[in-house]
């Protein structure tokens, strides 16, 4: 009797393990409690744009500006001063270039062009109501014998944004390009002492 017993409490025990384990066959799977670190709108194709305050963009500059002015004065001087400047001080810098010409005659003709070529990086200072970007930027440039600075600002459309955050500033609203310089650059395209005195007199 000791042995059919001892057979019959080993085939419960392992009828009673395979119920256990049936049962655990049925359960559903839990997710596991760690976050993933991939974002379902994550692209690996794509930059992010930027879309809010503080955010980069790198304007590429490439402006050209041809200026013509007259007018008539009962004396008539002529008083030729040109400067011709593309900057050849500024070689070494890559991807920056400047050039100025102007040509003015006493019987007050003028004729002014202007070509700067840089990139600018710029920061999102403001987000219009229309989801537009406003940007803000400086370059500072430093030569021995110049320094310059020049500053941008302007808004943008975010779709007008190309890869790498750049855009081109013919895409650029309102855009506002200043140049400004100090050194011996500068002070040639200033009229001299003797030019300024005959324009004060005639």
């Amino acid at each position: 009797m000791s042995c059919r017993s001892a057979g019959e409490g080993l085939l419960l025990r392992g009828l009673l393990f395979l119920v256990v384990l049936a049962c655990g066959w049925g359960l559903p799977l839990q997710p596991c409690g760690a976050e993933s670190l991939w974002q379902e709108d994550a692209n690996l194709f794509t930059d992010r744009k930027p879309s809010k305050v503080g955010d980069i963009v790198t304007v590429l500059v490439q402006e050209t500006t041809d200026t013509k002015d007259e007018g008539k004065t009962t004396a008539k001087k002529t008083d030729k001063s040109g400067v011709q400047d593309w900057t050849g001080v500024f070689d070494f810098l890559r991807g920056f270039v400047i050039g100025a010409a102007s040509d003015t005659t006493g019987d007050g003709k003028s004729e002014r062009k202007h070509h700067i070529k840089t990139s600018i990086g710029c920061v999102v200072t403001e987000i219009t109501p229309g989801g537009n970007l406003v940007l803000l930027g400086t370059r500072d440039l430093m030569t021995q014998a110049e320094k310059m600075q020049v500053s941008f600002t302007g808004v943008v459309r975010p779709e007008d944004i190309g890869p790498n955050n750049t855009v081109s500033s013919n895409r650029v609203a309102n855009a506002e390009i200043r140049v400004e310089g100090k050194g011996s650059i500068s002070r040639l395209q200033k009229p001299g002492i003797f030019t300024q005195i005959l324009q004060s007199i005639f």
